[in-house]
Formats: structure tokens, C-alpha cells, sequence
């Protein structure tokens, strides 16, 4: 006797997600000239600000722990292995 086939509910792997950092080298020239009069005095303040922002990055992580025996040892698990560090 043959049972019917059944079908579970289909899987779909989380996309994988990966980070490219592109550098972009900048040349910021600074041209600091001087001037001295002698009838006059000139005196210039430079206030420097440094404005800081934050960010935050959220990482879940998962471990898939068997416990036993998979029913059919014949077939692989139905996930793909990802590379370390994903």
C-alpha cells in the first residue's frame, strides 16, 4: 500500500546579505596666508566645531542544533551553508 503524497508548506533561505566599502581618497587643501599691516591690527579668532553623530547596528544570530536522527538520512537538510561570519 502507497500512502498519498503529501507537500509541506514551501522554505525560502533568508537572503544572503553581504557589505562592499568602497575608500574614496579626498585631498583637501589648506591655505593659511598671513598678512601683517603696520598701521592697523588685525587679530582673527578661528573657532574649530566638530560635530559627531552615532549609529547603531543591530546583529541577530541563530544556532540550528539537531536533536536526533533525521527521519530519511538519505537527504540533506533543506539549508544551504552560508559562509562564516553571515
Amino acid at each position: 500500500m502507497v500512502a498519498p503524497t503529501q507537500y509541506d508548506p514551501g522554505m525560502t533561505d533568508p537572503a544572503q546579505n553581504s557589505v562592499q566599502t568602497t575608500i574614496f581618497p579626498h585631498v583637501v587643501n589648506h591655505v593659511h596666508p598671513t598678512h601683517t599691516t603696520h598701521v592697523n591690527k588685525h587679530v582673527y579668532t578661528h573657532k574649530h566645531y566638530f560635530p559627531h553623530t552615532d549609529s547603531v547596528v543591530n546583529e541577530c544570530y541563530e544556532n540550528h542544533v539537531f536533536c536526533g536522527a533525521p527521519v530519511n538520512p538519505c537527504c540533506p537538510p533543506h539549508h544551504r551553508p552560508r559562509p562564516f561570519g553571515f
